[in-house]
């Protein structure tokens, strides 16, 4: 059986609450500038982000160009013409501030830490993620934390794992884990890298993507458990 001495965590909706930030922050950002709260507005603005992001996974599209034009684009659609690069920053100022933990989060990683070596992987906005990483309580948790826009790379790209493993001594791929709710940036960026996956699906999503992982979790503490086993199942031999 496997022992996992390296655990890596995604943070977005994984041990942060991204969906009650962005939410939050989206709000405050309309709010702002005089934009209805309604529900088409809200879908609306998260179909191009969604798709900005997902074009940024695949290599289409450079971080700077995402963070910029999503919501020029957003408000062009409501015929309006904005500087998407303020209005980026001012919403990643409200973004900053959501710390909201997942359920099950801290307690989890606490326990975990004790005999496993934790590392943080995630796409996004370095000082973003770090000011709610450090809010949060979990930075200190984590023996490093590896933002994509520190890295040049992002989930699932090879160079983003091989980035990250290089820089951890001593590394076991065959030992190591990742745990994340995305399918395409967690799951299959770990398998593609030779490391197992541990699928955080909390709602119960199905799963029809071909993007099979080693593992699925409906909640955080279940980790625990499946690590024990692994572990008491190891010890005995």
């Amino acid at each position: 059986m496997t022992f996992y001495k390296t655990l890596f965590f995604d943070v977005d909706d994984t041990l942060l609450d991204f969906k009650a930030a962005e939410e939050e922050a989206i709000t405050l950002l309309f709010t702002e500038h005089g934009i209805p709260l309604t529900e088409e507005t809200r879908t609306r603005y998260s179909i191009i982000n969604q798709s900005l992001w997902r074009d940024h996974e695949q290599g289409r599209l450079d971080r700077d160009t995402l963070l910029n034009t999503r919501f020029s684009l957003f408000f062009k659609e409501l015929g309006q013409e904005v500087d998407g690069k303020a209005l980026g920053e001012q919403y990643r100022s409200y973004l900053e501030k959501g710390d909201k933990l997942m359920d099950g989060a801290l307690e989890t990683i606490t326990a975990l830490k004790e005999n496993h070596d934790l590392y943080i992987v995630t796409n996004g906005v370095s000082k973003t993620q770090y000011k709610r990483l450090t809010s949060s309580g979990l930075h200190p948790l984590f023996l490093e934390t590896f933002v994509s826009e520190d890295t040049g790379y992002q989930k699932p790209m090879k160079e983003f794992f091989d980035y990250v493993f290089a820089r951890i001594p001593g590394l076991a791929r065959s030992a190591s884990l990742i745990i994340g709710d995305s399918l395409t940036a967690d799951i299959q960026g770990g398998s593609m890298s030779g490391i197992d996956t541990c699928w955080y699906n909390p709602t119960g999503k199905p799963n029809d993507s071909g993007i099979v992982p080693t593992y699925e979790i409906r909640d955080l503490r279940e980790l625990l458990k499946l690590l024990q086993k692994y572990e008491a199942e190891t010890n005995m031999f």
